[in-house]
């Protein structure tokens, strides 16, 4: 069964997580993902950014599975990454508590690039990512300044808006992923950033439910359109970082079954069909 392999895939991850070398500095943690962690065994912070993302961005963890070896470790310190700044926003009640969380890793991404990062599992781990496939640092500052403009709260005025932050968030993350698969290409840049875009929209439409004071809900069909178009021009090996693809036309089918009731209880579960689609879009090496 395709969901058995992606799981025996994640079994294969959590052992296969070896001794490194490396002594990074000791520093504060960036939110409640780093409250009262100590220093792990060898190899504990990959099984930590995994576990991370297998609770927060259950789908990302997916994707991530179905990476290549020599990419997958990188890719759940950036999603880790991710997941830190995103929940930074609804675990504070005060804007300044946000704003020093987003400074912690501001710095730690500065002390990473000079081969001195802070003593924090996911740091660390971003560390030896940025040592192995040479990751642009300008994406990880992007995401920062994007996620602390965001902790205002303050609904999005309008499309291209909304288009911007998930360009700097999402698209972002998709730029770094394709770096861990060693794509550098303009047209595998192009489908990242629709697609990172159709992402963060349907990101908005997904939170809806839980944040109705938001009146406007924006569905991504066009961009996810123009995103396949590159497909042909798209290098292969820079598929699997757009694997995120199908849990978007997961969700986008289902709010259709439902006559686009975005409140309806069947679109809050978890697909259990997922790891199948995504598994057979891998197999296809399609996205």
């Amino acid at each position: 069964m395709a969901a058995a392999a992606v799981a025996r895939s994640g079994q294969r991850l959590a052992g296969a997580a070896g001794a490194r070398s490396g002594a990074p500095r000791l520093g504060l943690g960036g939110g409640r993902a780093a409250a009262g962690w100590s220093r792990p065994e060898p190899g504990g912070e990959v099984q930590y950014c995994a576990e991370l993302v297998r609770k927060r961005d259950y789908e990302g963890f997916l994707c991530s599975l179905l990476l290549p070896v020599e990419s997958r470790t990188s890719a759940f310190a950036l999603r880790a990454f991710n997941v830190e700044l995103a929940q930074i926003k609804d675990s504070i009640t005060q804007k300044t508590t946000g704003l020093m969380r987003m400074q912690f890793w501001r710095d730690a991404v500065e002390g990473i690039y000079c081969d001195n990062p802070p003593h924090q599992p996911i740091a660390t781990e971003l560390w030896r990512a940025v040592k192995r496939h040479n990751l642009t640092k300008m994406w990880f500052m992007k995401i920062i300044d994007e996620r602390e403009k965001n902790l205002d709260d303050r609904a999005y005025r309008n499309i291209q808006e909304l288009e911007k932050y998930a360009e700097n968030t999402q698209s972002a993350l998709l730029y770094l992923t394709l770096e861990t698969l060693g794509v550098r290409d303009v047209h595998a840049d192009h489908a990242a950033s629709h697609i990172g875009k159709a992402q963060g929209i349907v990101t908005c439409l997904r939170a809806t439910p839980y944040h109705c004071t938001r009146q406007k809900v924006f569905l991504p069909m066009d961009i996810c359109m123009l995103a396949r178009s590159f497909s042909k021009k798209v290098p292969v090996k820079a598929y699997p970082a757009f694997f995120c693809t199908v849990a978007l036309d997961d969700y986008l089918c289902n709010v259709r079954k439902v006559d686009f009731n975005i409140f309806h209880p069947s679109l809050q579960r978890k697909s259990t069909l997922l790891p199948l689609h995504l598994y057979v879009r891998s197999w296809k090496k399609t996205y």
